[in-house]
């Protein structure tokens, strides 16, 4: 799916203007349930990605509540880069 986003704006809010699905839950970088993976392309966050480890920044994953696109991008999403962040004990 391609989304196109405002200046300024997320890309969960351009997701969800656009009527894509994505997870959220906080909406202020702080639980991670928006994560996605930057395969290509310039994100920022618009403040500090408190959900995330410096690894998982230095990995490229990007909370998407809080961070808007400085460039095209491609962004990874679902629940494998969630299993990836994440190791699930109960498996």
């Amino acid at each position: 799916m391609v989304l196109t986003a405002d200046a300024d704006e997320t890309v969960l809010a351009a997701a969800r203007r656009e009527g894509a699905g994505l997870p959220f839950g906080c909406r202020t970088g702080a639980c991670a349930t928006c994560t996605g993976r930057v395969l290509d392309g310039d994100l920022e966050h618009v403040r500090p990605p408190r959900g995330l480890k410096a690894r998982h920044l230095e990995d490229g994953y990007a909370l998407l509540c809080i961070a808007e696109p400085r460039s095209d991008c491609r962004i990874e999403v679902g629940a494998a880069v969630a299993n990836d962040l994440v190791s699930n004990p109960w498996k």
